[in-house]
C-alpha cells in the first residue's frame, strides 16, 4: 500500500501517509515563507532566524517547541496568511554540552512582530527556562507589536515583561540583536542580563522611525558587547554562556585547561606603575597580565570607559572584572561609571561569580550633581555592600576618600583587600590634607598616603608585591568558593534610583 493517493497528498487513511504529511507540515515550518524566501536572505549575507538558533547550539542537540503553531486571528485579513512558527522559532538544546533554551525572530514573517501565537511561544519558552533551571537566550529581530491583533499584543508583551523582571537573577537572560528591534520589543532586550548587539544590522530603539544606530547604542550603555557579524555575534552569546551557571543555585563551571597563563608575565607588573603619580597608565593591561589568557571579555567598552567591567577566568575560575581605568579620565568615577559597574556587580552576585576590583581613583567626578550624581552613584555603595559572593580587591595606585569607599573599602563588605607598595590609600587627596593638616607634602605622604596606614588598621590584609597578585587572587577564590553569609531578613533593598 502507497503513503499517497497522488504525487502530491499523502493518503491520510494510512499510518505511512500520516507520517508523510507530518514531515511536510516540518518542511514547510523549516520554511513557512517558502525556499526563495531563504535564499533570497542568504543572498544578502544574512541567516535566518533558524540559522541562528542552529549556530548557536550543538549541531543535532535543537529540539523544537511549537514549530506548527499558526497564529489564530482574523481581524482585518490577517486570516489570509497564517505562516507556520508565527514569526519565531523557539525551543531547547545545547551549547557546549550545556541546556539552553532559546527563541528566534523571523523578520520575514509579520516583520518579526509579536503577536498572541508569537507571544505564547516565547512565554513558554521562558517558563520552561526557568523550571528547568536553564539558561534563556532570545535572538531579536522584530519592529514591536502586531497592529492588527490589538490588545492581545500587548497582554502578551505585558506577560513576557512580567516574567523577565520575575525570574531576573534565577536564570541568565541573553539577548542577541540581530535586527531593528523598536516598540516594547526593545525593552525586552534591556532586561536581558547581557546585550550582544550584531554592529552591521542591529538597532535598539522605542519607535521604527527613531535615528538609532548600533554605535549609539553601544556608547549608551544599551547593547554591551558589539559584534562585527551575526556569526561572531553567536560566538560571542555562547562565551557569555561559559562565564555563568545555569541558574542563581550553581556555581560557574570551573575550565580544566592546563594553559592558564596570563598574556603578560607577571614579573612585568613590579615594574609597570609608573613613579610619578599623575601619569597614566591602562588597568586593562594590568588585568591581563594577571587573569588567564585571552579569558578578559570587556561589557559595555564604549560606555564609561573610565570603568572597566567584564569577565574572565583565574586558574580556571571565573571572575567578575570592576576596575578604574586610569587612562580615562584619570579612573573619576561619574554617573555612568558608577551605573555600569553598580549593575555588573549584581549580575555576578546574582550568579554566584566572585568580584575582583582594581582600584586607582582619585574620587568622584566633580560639579555633576545637576544629573542626580549623589543619587545615582549610590548605587554602586549599594551593589558592593548587598554583593554575597566573594569580594577581593587589589589597590594598585590612588584610593582616596569616597572611591576607596565604593571600590575596595574593608568594611563595605570586601573579604580581601590587597595593596601593591605604591598604593595611596588616604581620606583625602595629597593637597586638602595639606591644607587640613598645616603639615608640608612630604610629611604627610609619609604619615597618611600609602598602604601602610591601612594594613596597621587592618583595612588592608596585605600589601605584596605587584608580580605576585596572581596567585593572592587565585588563593583567595579558593577560599572563598564557598563563602556563606546570611543577610538580615527583608523582601528587598530600595537602592536609590
Amino acid at each position: 500500500m502507497t503513503a499517497t493517493t497522488d504525487s502530491t497528498k499523502p493518503d491520510m487513511s494510512t499510518t505511512a501517509g500520516k507520517i508523510a504529511d507530518l514531515r511536510n507540515r516540518l518542511a514547510e515550518a523549516r520554511a513557512p515563507m517558502g525556499d526563495d524566501s531563504i535564499r533570497a536572505r542568504h543572498d544578502a549575507g544574512k541567516l535566518t532566524a533558524r540559522d541562528r538558533v542552529e549556530a548557536l547550539l550543538d549541531e543535532g542537540s535543537f529540539v523544537e517547541i511549537d514549530a506548527l503553531a499558526r497564529h489564530r486571528s482574523t481581524a482585518f485579513g490577517a486570516d489570509k496568511s497564517r505562516p507556520l512558527t508565527d514569526g519565531v522559532v523557539s525551543g531547547h538544546g545545547t551549547v557546549d554540552g550545556r541546556p539552553v533554551c532559546v527563541f528566534s525572530q523571523d523578520s520575514t514573517i509579520f516583520d518579526g512582530q509579536l503577536g498572541e501565537t508569537h507571544g505564547e511561544k516565547i512565554l513558554k519558552v521562558m517558563q520552561l527556562a526557568v523550571k528547568s533551571g536553564t539558561p534563556l537566550v532570545g535572538i531579536y529581530d522584530g519592529t514591536g507589536a502586531r497592529l492588527k491583533e490589538g490588545m492581545a499584543a500587548l497582554e502578551y508583551f505585558s506577560r513576557i515583561i512580567a516574567m523577565q523582571s520575575q525570574t531576573s537573577g534565577v536564570v541568565p537572560q541573553i539577548a542577541l540583536v540581530a535586527g531593528p528591534v523598536s516598540g516594547p520589543t526593545a525593552h525586552n532586550v534591556a532586561l536581558a542580563d547581557v546585550v550582544v548587539e550584531v554592529a552591521e544590522t542591529g538597532t535598539i530603539s522605542l519607535s521604527p522611525g527613531d535615528a538609532a544606530s548600533s554605535l549609539s547604542d553601544a556608547t549608551t550603555g544599551t547593547s554591551h558587547i558589539q559584534a562585527q557579524d551575526e556569526c561572531a555575534a553567536v560566538e560571542l552569546v555562547a562565551e557569555v554562556l561559559s562565564y555563568l551557571p545555569s541558574n542563581n543555585r550553581a556555581l560557574p563551571i570551573r575550565e580544566d585547561d592546563d594553559d592558564r597563563q596570563p598574556a603578560g608575565g607577571t614579573a612585568d607588573l613590579n615594574t609597570f606603575i609608573p613613579d610619578r603619580a599623575a601619569q597614566p597608565y591602562s588597568m586593562a593591561t594590568v588585568v591581563e597580565n594577571i587573569v588567564d589568557g585571552g579569558s578578559f571579555l570587556g561589557l559595555q567598552n564604549q560606555f564609561a570607559p573610565h570603568m572597566v567591567t567584564g569577565f574572565a577566568r583565574i586558574e580556571g575560575r571565573s571572575v567578575g572584572i570592576v576596575a578604574n581605568q586610569p587612562d580615562q579620565g584619570a579612573g573619576a568615577i561619574d554617573v555612568d561609571a558608577a551605573e555600569k559597574a553598580a549593575r555588573f556587580i549584581r549580575l555576578c552576585d546574582a550568579f554566584n561569580v566572585p568580584l575582583v576590583t582594581f582600584v586607582d581613583s582619585a574620587g568622584f567626578t566633580p560639579d555633576t550633581e545637576g544629573v542626580g550624581q549623589v543619587r545615582k552613584t549610590a548605587k554602586l555603595f549599594a551593589a558592593v555592600a548587598e554583593a554575597s559572593v566573594g569580594k577581593i580587591a587589589v589597590v594598585t595606585r590612588k584610593a582616596y576618600g569616597s572611591a576607596y569607599l565604593a571600590m575596595g573599602a574593608k568594611r563595605l563588605g570586601t573579604d580581601l583587600v590587597f595593596a601593591w607598595p605604591t598604593a595611596e590609600i588616604a581620606v583625602a587627596e595629597l593637597e586638602d590634607l595639606v591644607a587640613a593638616t598645616g603639615k608640608d607634602e612630604a610629611r604627610i605622604a609619609e604619615d597618611l598616603i600609602n598602604p601602610y596606614a591601612a594594613a596597621e588598621r587592618g583595612l588592608v590584609d596585605a600589601v605584596i608585591a605587584p608580580a605576585d597578585t596572581r596567585k593572592q587572587i587565585a588563593d583567595g577564590l579558593l577560599l572563598l568558593e564557598r563563602k556563606a553569609e546570611d543577610g538580615y531578613p527583608r523582601k528587598y533593598s530600595n537602592i536609590p534610583f
